[in-house]
C-alpha cells in the first residue's frame, strides 16, 4: 500500500523563496508542497482548504507578523509548524519565543547565492519537515517573554571506568522539541541541585542564547559549556553547537571537555557522546535523561550508562513532541523508568538523594 505524502504549506513573502522551497519539497518522494502563501491572511484560508500536515512559516511578513500568526494558530488550530526565517540565524529571542509558542523546530532560509550548499540545505530542511510532521502539538498557552557515518567511537572508546566519588550529576540529551522540555526540567531544579550537563541538537550561535535565556528563568545557573571547566553543583552546562560535550575527571573533580571531532549520528553535539563519557567516568554517580527527539542519537549511550550503574529516565510518549529517541532507548533496554515530563526533575532528585553518601566503585 502506497503511503500518503506529507502535505506541506509554505508561508513566505518572497516569491523566490516560495519557489525554491516548493522545488526542494516536491523533489522528495514522501512529501509535496500543496500550496504557498505570501502572507498569514492568505495562509489562514489555505490551511482551511488544504489541511496541510506541516506549515513552514517565516517571521517577517506583511499584514501580520509570523509570531502573531503562530500564537493565534496554536491557540485556535494547533498544527506542526517549522519556522523558516533569516532571523533564526541570529539566535535571538525570536527563535525561542517561536518554540515557546508551539513551533516544533526552526531552520534558516536557503542562501540562494551559495549554490554549493543548496543540496546540504535541502537534506537538512526535508529531514526537519519529516520530524515536524511526526510531532505532537498542543493548544499553546502563551508564556511571558523572559550524516549518519560515525558512532561515538569516533570521539571516544567505550571503557569500563574505575572511579570512586559521592558527587552526583544529571546528564540530559534531547533533540526536536527539546528546548521546551529542557526548560521544564531545569526550571524545576533547586539552587543546590547536582551539576547538569546537556546535549541538545542545536546549531552553532544558538546554544549561548539558549543558555542565557534559561539562566534568567532558573534557580540554578545555566551557561554554555566551555572547555576544561569544573562542573559545580547548582550549575547546568549546555553543549555548544560547534562541539561535542564530554565529561572527564581531574583528580576528585568532574570537568568538561569539548571536542570538535566527526559528527556522530549526524550531530555535533551528540547525545551518544555525552552519555558514553558519563558512563565511562561517572557510572552510578550520574543519572541519565533522554527527552523528545527524532532518531536514535543517545540510545546506545544511555544503554551504556545503565550498564555502568546509572539510573536512566525516558520522557513518556504523551508528553513528547517526537517520541523517537525515548522510544528507541526504551526498546534497546537502556531505560530504568519512563515518566511524564513534569515528573522527571522531581524523580531525578529523589533518586540521587537516595544515593547520597553511597560511593560508586566498579
Amino acid at each position: 500500500m502506497k503511503s500518503r505524502k506529507i502535505k506541506v504549506l509554505v508561508v513566505d513573502d518572497s516569491a523566490l523563496i516560495r519557489s525554491v522551497m516548493k522545488e526542494i519539497i516536491n523533489r522528495e518522494n514522501d512529501m509535496e508542497c500543496v500550496g504557498a502563501a505570501p502572507d498569514p491572511l492568505v495562509a489562514r484560508e489555505m490551511i482551511k482548504s488544504l489541511n496541510p500536515d506541516v506549515l513552514t512559516l517565516d517571521v517577517e511578513m506583511p499584514k501580520m507578523d509570523g509570531l502573531d500568526f503562530l500564537e493565534r494558530l496554536m491557540r485556535l488550530r494547533p498544527m506542526p509548524v517549522l519556522m523558516v526565517s533569516t532571523l533564526t540565524e541570529r539566535g535571538s529571542d525570536i527563535t525561542f519565543r517561536a518554540l515557546e509558542l508551539g513551533a516544533v523546530d526552526f531552520v534558516s532560509k536557503p542562501k540562494l547565492d551559495i549554490a554549493r550548499g543548496m543540496e546540504e540545505y535541502a537534506i537538512g530542511i526535508t529531514d526537519k519537515i519529516r520530524a515536524t510532521a511526526q510531532a505532537r502539538v498542543y493548544k499553546a498557552v502563551a508564556q511571558p517573554l523572559v550524516q549518519e557515518k560515525y558512532s561515538a567511537d569516533a570521539i571516544l572508546p567505550s571503557v569500563a571506568g574505575r572511579f570512586s566519588s559521592t558527587e552526583k550529576l544529571i546528564i540530559i540529551g534531547a533533540s526536536t522539541g527539546g528546548t521546551e522540555a529542557i526548560k521544564e526540567i531545569l526550571t524545576r531544579l533547586p539552587a543546590d541541585a547536582p551539576g547538569v550537563l546537556v546535549a541538545q541538537h542545536m546549531p552553532e550561535h544558538f546554544t549561548k542564547s539558549f543558555a542565557d535565556r534559561l539562566d534568567t528563568l532558573c534557580k540554578i545557573s545555566v551557561k554554555e559549556a566551555e572547555h576544561n571547566e569544573r562542573i559545580l553543583p547548582g550549575h547546568a552546562y549546555i553543549a555548544p553547537g560547534h562541539s561535542h560535550l564530554l565529561l572527564k575527571r581531574s583528580g576528585a573533580n568532574y570537568m568538561t571537555r569539548l571536542d570538535q571531532g566527526e559528527l556522530v549520528n549526524r550531530h555535533r553535539p551528540s547525545v551518544d557522546v555525552l552519555f558514553r563519557s558519563a558512563a565511562n567516568v561517572a557510572g552510578a554517580n550520574a543519572l541519565g535523561i533522554i527527552l523528545t527527539g527524532m532518531g536514535k542519537d543517545g540510545v546506545q549511550g544511555l544503554l551504556e550508562m545503565k550498564q555502568a550503574g546509572s539510573y536512566t529516565i525516558a520522557q513518556d510518549e504523551a508528553s513528547c513532541v517526537v517520541f523517537g529517541m525515548p522510544k528507541e532507548a526504551i526498546s534497546a533496554g537502556g531505560v530504568s523508568e519512563v515518566l511524564p515530563l513534569q515528573n522527571i526533575a522531581r524523580r531525578a532528585l529523589e533518586h540521587l538523594a537516595s544515593q547520597s553518601g553511597k560511593s560508586s566503585r566498579i
